[in-house]
C-alpha cells in the first residue's frame, strides 16, 4: 500500500509558535528518568545515502552516494519522530587519514543535513557508519581515533541536538580494542568542547543486542566526565539477527531477543538505545515488532527508544525501507512506530519549512563559512555543483513532493549472510554494504518514485544482486553488464 504525499500548509498561528514549547529541551539525567516514567525519549529512523558506495573512496556524488532529502525527513518529523541517525563515511569526511584534514564539500553537506534535523527540533545522529575499519583496515590506533574524533566533534560542538555515535557495528575485533576504542572516542569529543552532548557507544559483533552480555560486557568500564553515554544495540528480527530476511523466526522474538541486554543494563545501571531494527511486512513480524517495543516502554527506565532501519532516498524497494511515502515499509510501520512517539515531538510544518529556508540560504555562503573551527578543511570529493543530484545544498522542503527521486533511480538492496561468521557467536550482520546507483534529480512535481529493474528467468537485471557468500540465485547478469564484487556478502550487476 501506498500513502500520498502529505501536503503541508503553513498557517500564521504556527508562525507565530513553530515549536511545542518544551520539545526542544535537552534531556539531562534527571529529566531523563521522567520521560522513561511514560515511555521513550527518542523514536525515529536512521537516512541513509552518504554511507553508500564505500568500495568506490571518495566517490562522486550522485553517482556513488547520495545524501538524505530533506523534504522526506519532513514528513516523518511531522508524523512525531524526534531524532534521526545520519550514517556517512569516515574516509570521505576526513579523506587523507585518521589525523587528516576535513572535506570541505562532504563536510558542507553533512552540516547542512544536520542543521536541517536540529532546527527542526529533532536530534541528529553522527554516525561514522565504518565497523571499525578505516580504508579497508581495523582501527588500531586509539590516539588517532581520538584525533579523528576531535576533529569532528569540534564541528558539531555548539549543537546541543547532535548526538554522536562512536563508530557502526564494530565486528571480530579484539574486545579489548572495542573498548579503547569507545572510550578514545568519548575522550576526543569531550576534548573538542561538546560537553553537553549525549555519545552513543556500540559493541562488538555488529552491536547485536542478543549476544551483547555474550560480546560486550566489559563495555560497562568506560568513562564519561559528562556521564552522558548510551549503549546502542542493533537487532533484527529473523533467524541469524542479519536483518536479511522479511520473515521473523516468531510473533514473540523481538521481546526474547532483548531480555539478557535489559537486564544487563538493569544490573548496571546503564541506559540503552536500539540503534537499527526492522522486519518485514508480515503479521509475525509486525506482531515481533509491536511486541518488542512495547517491551521496550515498559522497561524504559533503562531503554531511551529506537531507530528503524532505515530510510534513504536510494533504497527503492528495499523491505524494510521507511523512506516516505512509498517505501515497503512505510505504510504498515509507521503507524506502529508513531504510537511510541515521544508527546509533542513533531515539528510543525512552518517551523521545519523555515529550517529548510535556513539551509537554502546558508550553504549558498562559501564553504568556510559553513565550517566553525580552525581545523585544516580540503577540498577531495566532487563539489555538489558538478553533479545533478539532490544534496542537502540545493535542497528546499517547503513541499514533501520536493527532492523526489528520479524514475532512473536503481533499487538499492543489500543481502548479506553471515555465513562468514562462526555460528557460535550469535551477530546482526551490517545492513549497508553497497554500492549506490547512478543518479537522482530534483523534482518539485511528484513524489518519490523509483523504476524496479526485473530479472527474467536466470538472467539478473542492473543493479541487482548476482552473488555473495551464501547466494543462491542467478550469477549470470544481463547482456552488457558486469557481475561487480561491493563486498564479500553482496555482488551487483553494473
Amino acid at each position: 500500500m501506498k500513502f500520498t504525499n502529505v501536503i503541508l500548509a503553513a498557517s500564521a498561528a504556527s508562525l507565530a509558535c513553530a515549536y511545542p514549547r518544551g520539545r526542544d529541551v535537552i534531556p539531562n539525567k534527571r529529566s531523563v528518568s521522567k520521560r522513561a516514567a511514560n515511555g521513550f525519549t527518542w523514536v525515529g529512523v536512521s537516512e541513509s545515502g552518504a554511507e553508500f558506495g564505500e568500495g568506490n573512496i571518495p566517490g562522486t556524488l550522485g553517482t556513488d552516494y547520495t545524501w538524505p532529502v530533506t523534504s522526506k525527513i519532513q514528513v516523518l518529523r511531522e508524523a512525531g519522530m524526534n531524532i534521526f541517525r545520519v550514517p556517512f563515511l569516515m574516509e570521505r569526511l576526513v579523506p587523507s587519514s585518521l589525523t587528516g584534514s576535513l572535506d570541505a564539500t562532504y563536510l558542507k553537506d553533512l552540516k547542512s543535513t544536520v542543521k536541517f534535523i536540529t532546527d527542526s527540533g529533532a536530534y541528529a545522529v553522527l554516525d561514522p557508519h565504518n565497523y571499525g575499519r578505516y580504508s579497508g583496515n581495523v582501527i588500531s590506533s586509539t590516539s588517532d581515533f581520538k584525533a579523528w574524533w576531535k576533529t569532528v566533534a569540534t564541528e558539531f560542538a555548539s549543537n546541543e541536538k547532535v548526538i554522536f555515535d562512536t563508530n557502526n557495528e564494530y565486528h571480530d575485533m579484539d574486545q579489548s580494542l572495542v573498548l579503547s576504542l569507545n572510550q578514545a572516542a568519548i575522550d576526543g569529543i569531550r576534548a573538542a568542547g561538546a560537553k553537553t552532548q549525549y555519545i552513543f557507544v556500540e559493541g562488538n559483533a555488529y552491536s547485536g543486542a542478543w549476544s551483547w552480555t555474550d560480546n560486550n560486557d566489559n563495555l560497562k568500564g568506560l568513562t564519561d566526565s559528562q556521564d552522558k553515554i548510551v549503549y546502542e544495540m542493533h537487532q533484527y528480527l529473523d533467524s541469524d539477527s542479519s536483518g536479511t530476511s522479511e520473515t521473523c523466526v516468531s510473533s514473540t522474538i523481538g521481546k526474547e531477543r532483548l531480555t539478557k541486554a535489559t537486564q544487563w543494563l538493569k544490573d548496571n545501571n546503564k541506559k540503552g538505545f536500539i540503534g537499527e531494527f526492522a522486519g518485514g511486512v508480515n503479521s509475525d513480524c509486525e506482531t515481533a515488532v509491536k511486541g518488542m517495543l512495547s517491551y521496550m516502554s515498559d522497561n524504559s527506565d533503562v531503554w531511551m527508544g529506537a531507530e528503524w532501519w532505515s530510510a534513504g532516498p536510494w533504497w527503492g524497494s528495499y523491505m524494510y525501507s521507511l523512506e516516505p511515502t512509498d517505501g515497503p515499509a512505510y505504510s504498515t510501520y509507521l503507524p506502529i512506530l508513531k504510537e511510541y512517539f515521544v508527546s509533542n515531538s513533531g515539528s510543525s510544518s512552518a517551523s521545519t519549512t523555515a529550517a529548510a529556508a535556513s539551509i537554502s540560504s546558508s550553504v549558498s555562503s562559501s564553504t568556510s563559512s559553513s565550517t566553525s573551527s580552525t581545523v585544516n578543511v580540503v577540498a577531495t570529493s566532487t563539489p555538489s555543483t558538478q553533479v545533478e543530484v539532490t544534496s542537502p545544498s540545493t535542497e528546499s522542503s517547503s513541499s514533501p513532493d520536493s527532492g523526489a527521486v528520479s524514475s532512473a533511480a536503481p533499487i538499492v538492496s543489500p543481502t548479506f549472510s553471515p555465513s562468514a561468521i562462526p555460528v557460535d557467536v550469535p551477530t546482526a550482520v551490517p545492513t549497508s554494504f553497497v554500492s549506490a546507483p547512478s543518479s537522482i534529480q530534483s523534482s518539485t512535481s511528484s513524489p518519490a518514485s523509483t523504476s524496479t529493474p526485473v530479472a527474467s528467468g536466470d538472467v539478473v537485471a542492473k543493479y541487482y544482486q548476482c552473488g555473495g557468500q551464501n547466494w543462491t540465485g542467478s550469477t549470470t547478469c544481463a547482456s552488457g553488464l558486469t557481475c561487480v564484487v561491493q563486498n564479500p556478502f553482496y555482488h551487483q550487476c553494473l
